[in-house]
């Protein structure tokens, strides 16, 4: 999970025997008001206003602490107050290579690792949805949950089978009720 002023963006979870990574889309349904109130005082610049944004950041970082699965995080590009809280939330220093199972993950914010040394790279920073495989190197960019650079929400789930990726992308603008969904399946 990236914790910056955009939310959370990925965070793992075991479903039916199935390792499915989930972007943004249960967190930031409970953190949404919080990510709202902390983009709108992040506009705003002053200290003070700072100090609040930290706050519900803090907010955001417990409550995916409280849901007790397992999660893995990253520092944003502007998380240098979150440093002091790196153990209490497990954020890690990027990029953060982990494992489920036998797939192994590169986790990023800033697309600067972006190379195959893992099954699966994940990155953020850039507001655009972006998925492809290249050498057997799954790379994956969910976008951007606050329609704060575009119209637009958007999250990803990743589906691991043992014959290939499913990428479910899901999007919409953010006055809409209704998610678009588009699907993506790489052979592994």
């Amino acid at each position: 999970v990236t914790a910056d002023k955009r939310g959370f963006e990925i965070s793992k979870k075991r479903i039916n025997d199935k390792t499915k990574i989930n972007t943004s889309n249960e967190i930031a349904k409970m953190a949404a008001p919080y990510i709202k109130w902390a983009n709108a005082l992040a506009e705003l610049g002053s200290i003070h206003q700072r100090k609040k944004y930290y706050i519900t950041v803090l907010k955001n970082l417990d409550i995916l602490k409280n849901t007790n699965l397992p999660y893995v995080c990253v520092f944003g590009n502007n998380d240098h107050s979150l440093i002091t809280y790196s153990n209490e939330y497990k954020i890690n220093q990027e990029p953060y290579y982990f494992k489920i199972k036998d797939i192994s993950f590169k986790l990023m914010h800033l697309p600067f690792y972006l190379n195959g040394d893992t099954n699966i790279v994940i990155s953020g920073h850039t507001h655009m949805y972006e998925v492809s495989y290249v050498n057997n190197t799954l790379f994956l960019n969910p976008g951007e949950i606050c329609a704060r650079n575009k119209n637009l929400t958007e999250n990803i789930f990743l589906e691991i089978t043992p014959n290939e990726y499913i990428i479910e992308y899901n999007y919409k603008k953010p006055d809409e009720k209704q998610w678009q969904t588009k699907i993506t399946k790489y052979e592994r």
